[in-house]
């Protein structure tokens, strides 16, 4: 059972993203005493392999393109890219410009996700004064405070207590890079809003088995479970055995196939994608069954490969 041909092979990008919240979740419940460097290693991937998924949405799932369109969102794009090389610290021209770049983008029919992914890339990175200028800058900048206190322990009555204050928030927004005031801001609203909705409005599915979408189902369930970690494993023993990379002296093999394995958590991008890929057809609930069990069974598979690797370690 495969779909590698007719129209079930509309979903063959639904295994490629992985589910980050949720992989690592699952991480801190199964491991939760994991190497950094299987922290990492998952993270990195999670990332990588949602870039991969919106450029797969953006090339294989978009409609016809309105060039005229995609011309206005290139031009946007130089607009962002002077303001990150004239480094404008500021946020609202890069959100303004962000609203524009989604309008044309969305106007031209690459998928809308596409103009985040852009926006998120010409935010900048850098900052005024670096880790070591700070904390010289504050440590100064807190004795003044202490030396400055006038006994009634009040800011409100010392000018100079003030005056430090004032200094010392300067100094941490010196210190704070655009992308991470950004990310601050929007994570609770992403993490407790936006992706509960997204999930909630997207998971639901009708439990049932159809033959007609059988195969379906089970090529998600098996992209999730089966191709997605040997396809990882195969390009770290490549990466490996070249030279591009090196393994962790604290990750084996083994433990790496069961973080492989929770990479197989795909649901919420996954569930998108199903959506772009089978929209308005009853193909979807079977996409969507595919998902869930795979994901669950993805999860499990890890589990039960890093706790074997664990009792295995500790035996020795």
């Amino acid at each position: 059972m495969c779909n590698t041909s007719g129209f079930g092979a509309r979903g063959w990008g639904i295994p490629v993203a992985t589910d980050i919240a949720f992989a690592l979740g699952a991480l801190a419940l199964i491991a939760p005493d994991a190497p950094i460097g299987a922290k990492v290693f998952l993270t990195a991937l999670a990332i990588v392999d949602d870039m991969g998924a919106v450029l797969v949405i953006a090339i294989f799932y978009s409609d016809a393109i309105a060039w005229s369109s995609l011309a206005g969102a290139a031009a946007v794009v130089l607009i962002l890219i002077g303001l990150n090389v004239a480094r404008i610290r500021q946020l609202w021209p890069y959100l303004l410009a962000g609203i524009t770049l989604w309008y044309f983008v969305r106007q031209s029919g690459v998928h809308a996700t596409v103009a985040g992914v852009i926006l998120a890339f010409t935010i900048p990175t850098h900052t005024r004064i670096n880790a070591v200028q700070f904390s010289r800058r504050t440590r100064g900048l807190v004795d003044q405070f202490d030396r400055e206190e006038t006994g009634d322990f009040l800011v409100l009555s010392s000018k100079r207590q003030q005056e430090a204050l004032f200094a010392l928030k300067h100094a941490s927004e010196g210190v704070t890079a655009p992308i991470l005031k950004l990310e601050t801001a929007l994570h609770n609203f992403s993490a407790f809003v936006v992706m509960p909705l997204f999930a909630f409005a997207n998971a639901g599915v009708r439990i049932g088995l159809s033959i007609q979408h059988a195969e379906i189902t089970l090529g998600v369930l098996a992209g999730l479970v089966i191709g997605k970690p040997l396809g990882i494993m195969a390009a770290a023993f490549l990466g490996v055995k070249s030279g591009i990379a090196k393994l962790p002296a604290t990750l084996g093999w083994i433990p790496l196939l069961g973080y492989a394995s929770l990479a197989g958590i795909g649901f919420t991008m996954s569930l998108f994608i199903a959506m772009l890929a089978f929209d308005g057809t009853a193909s979807v609930d079977a996409a969507k069954q595919g998902i869930l069990a795979g994901s669950l069974l993805a999860g499990v598979a890890g589990a039960t490969i890093l706790r074997a690797a664990r009792h295995y370690r500790d035996g020795q």
